[in-house]
């Protein structure tokens, strides 16, 4: 079980949204490769890093903020937002990425995502679901796909994850809609990671009960930065049921 702090890049900077929206920006940290290492100071294992004007155009924007982030920290980095091709996919694996996330590419091109996992391990798919169906382009665009049905697609193809994320909870506080995840985890045998609305130590709690022991992760952001979310407790909570730092050997 990985608890994934979230660095959200928007115009360079660290931002939170809510629900999506571009225009519904909070700025945390003007200096994003900081905030990564104050996460790593703070016990984290891993960084989840977007790249939000990235989502929207299609095509990387912020890759200088994720460069200083991945110089400034020693923590693995799973990276989404504007990644649309397999040469942007090989680029930033190169570059020492360790997770490339596909979310609209996932919808619009799975052929893509079936050519990416040749990459073993270095792939997660991005199920960003509003009422159980998968939003895309930066969330712009809702689709007629289930989530449920886009993560059977990919149950066979060799991806490292699934990240869930509730587009209605994201960035408001309302708590990580934990059922709904499981119920996607216990429907596929992908590795399952929840995201949206984690809001506090509560929701930490909740994650480390048996029900929801099929889900490998839950990614925090409002929460971590607006001091709701406490990251010794947090991690220690995880700790103490999985054992060191809660890695459950699957990474």
């Amino acid at each position: 079980m990985i608890l994934f702090p979230a660095i959200d890049l928007k115009d360079g900077q660290c931002v939170r949204l809510r629900q999506g929206a571009m225009d519904q920006a909070t700025v945390f940290n003007a200096d994003p490769a900081a905030q990564a290492k104050t996460f790593e100071d703070q016990g984290f294992e891993w960084l989840h890093v977007v790249d939000l004007n990235g989502a929207f155009e299609g095509k990387p924007v912020n890759g200088p903020a994720v460069e200083a982030i991945f110089a400034a920290s020693h923590l693995p980095i799973q990276l989404g937002g504007g990644i649309r091709d397999i040469d942007t996919i090989a680029l930033w694996l190169d570059k020492g990425i360790d997770r490339v996330i596909l979310g609209t590419a996932a919808v619009r091109d799975p052929d893509l995502v079936r050519e990416a996992a040749r990459f073993p391990g270095c792939i997660a798919v991005g199920i960003d679901a509003r009422d159980g169906k998968v939003a895309i382009e930066g969330w712009a665009e809702t689709s007629e796909m289930t989530a449920l049905d886009l993560a059977r697609r990919f149950e066979d193809v060799g991806v490292a994850a699934i990240i869930h994320t509730d587009i209605a909870r994201d960035g408001l506080l309302e708590g990580l809609n934990l059922d709904a995840t499981a119920e996607l985890a216990d429907a596929v045998s992908v590795p399952v990671i929840a995201s949206g609305g984690l809001a506090s130590i509560d929701d930490i709690k909740r994650l480390v009960e048996s029900r929801y022991a099929k889900l490998d992760g839950a990614i925090a952001g409002r929460a971590l930065y607006d001091g709701r979310l406490d990251p010794g407790e947090a991690l220690g909570i995880i700790a103490a049921k999985y054992g060191h730092h809660g890695v459950t050997g699957q990474y």
